[in-house]
């Protein structure tokens, strides 16, 4: 009867205690890694330093075009009567069609705009990819564990079965077959020990750091009892679309810029003359200086006529190609919550297959208080608990990938 109390004792803790799990703690674990490969990650970097460098464009355009300055010597001076100039100088400043540099500014500052929504969006997959490779974590070692519990109680059996052979209740067939199992499971084991390494060194790798670093991947994991998944909607805020509104708002601009820079150019200078001395000069100022005026007018503008022409393409193509990216999206939508809602379904099977395997367990237990087991019974038993186990955690961790799915498509 002790030995029925340990197999009863260890199924309470297989079967019940498995699925607790504090969820904050699971969540501060997972965003604990997501932060780090923020803070870490060289693909965020190269995104940011874009953006960067697509912000410091807008003080790019905020300037003039080039002063000019022109300096000529007079190298050989012709013998004549009249004054002759020895050199002269002159600088000239064209300014652009009144509102041009504004809207090269906001042109710039919406492309800055559209780099930025890139950087966001590079961000949540990154948060995504890091949510992924730990409920992959998750679901090898949970199964880990129920492996190692489904040993433990393999190695009760065979010591009941032991005991029933040395009373004529069993054959020592029913010993060889319990430790056969343990080997099987014990080779599962092995299995999921290799695999969490290569997962192990992919979230590793996401993170940039050592390949095998220990990471701390919690081993439990249940499916909450409402979801909170929202309409289709939502996905309107998701960046990848607000990028195409980006997109088109900078084409707009773009536009804007393409009429000014259609507009004439003036230009505002001075020109020096300097001189020499002659008799035929009365006057104190020897010297010439002129004021300038220059005005530059863009009479084939076919440049600027075309430039249009491919804005008002351009934005068709990115309405379009947005509406192509909202069909892709609400399709992802679709199938990650018809998943989540699989998973739901499937874990919920499995409890109460759970439940009805344990009735079957219990009622093998009274039998060998009888002195009737049999240990095939107990093993066709054990074999569908822990495919039931098995199921559950796969469950759980297909719920919980969909949910990351989820919440990058609509948060």
């Amino acid at each position: 009867m002790k030995q029925l109390k340990i197999i009863i004792k260890q199924k309470a803790i297989l079967f019940l205690g498995f699925w607790l799990l504090a969820l904050n703690g699971y969540a501060q674990d997972l965003q604990t890694f997501i932060d780090e490969a923020m803070a870490n990650s060289p693909e965020i970097q190269k995104v940011d330093f874009q953006y960067k460098i697509a912000s410091e464009k807008v003080q790019e355009v905020n300037s003039l075009p080039n002063t000019e300055f022109n300096f000529g010597v007079m190298a050989i001076a012709p013998e004549m009567e009249m004054p002759m100039e020895r050199f002269r100088a002159s600088a000239m400043q064209m300014l652009p069609w009144f509102g041009t540099i504004s809207a090269r500014e906001n042109y710039a500052s919406s492309m800055a705009d559209a780099q930025y929504v890139e950087v966001t969006i590079a961000k949540r997959k990154l948060a995504l990819s890091v949510a992924q490779f730990y409920y992959q974590l998750y679901e090898i070692r949970a199964k880990q564990e129920v492996l190692e519990k489904n040993i433990a109680l393999l190695r009760t059996y065979e010591r009941l079965a032991l005991t029933s052979v040395e009373v004529g209740k069993a054959s020592a067939v029913d010993v060889l077959r319990l430790q056969i199992r343990q080997n099987e499971l014990q080779q599962s084991i092995n299995v999921l020990t290799q695999q969490n390494k290569g997962i192990q060194a992919a979230l590793n790798s996401v993170m940039n750091r050592e390949h095998d670093r220990e990471i701390a991947a919690i081993s439990s994991l249940e499916i909450p009892e409402n979801d909170n998944f929202y309409s289709y909607e939502r996905l309107s805020v998701n960046p990848e679309l607000l990028k195409y509104d980006k997109l088109y708002e900078s084409v707009e601009r773009s536009e804007l810029l393409n009429q000014k820079e259609s507009g004439p150019m003036v230009g505002f200078g001075v020109e020096y003359i300097n001189q020499e001395n002659s008799p035929m000069i009365t006057s104190d100022f020897k010297d010439m200086v002129m004021p300038m005026v220059s005005l530059s007018i863009p009479i084939f503008n076919n440049k600027y006529k075309s430039q249009t022409r491919q804005n008002e393409l351009r934005k068709l193509e990115i309405q379009s190609q947005k509406e192509e990216r909202l069909n892709v999206l609400k399709a992802e939508l679709a199938k990650a919550i018809s998943l989540s809602k699989q998973a739901r379904i499937m874990y919920e099977t499995q409890a109460k297959n759970l439940k009805q395997a344990e009735d079957a367990e219990e009622i093998l237990i009274k039998n060998y208080e009888t002195g009737t087991i049999d240990f095939n019974d107990v093993l066709d038993i054990q074999e569908l608990q822990l495919k039931f186990q098995m199921s559950q955690i796969e469950a759980v961790k297909q719920y919980y990938a969909q949910a990351a799915v989820i919440n990058y498509l609509i948060e």
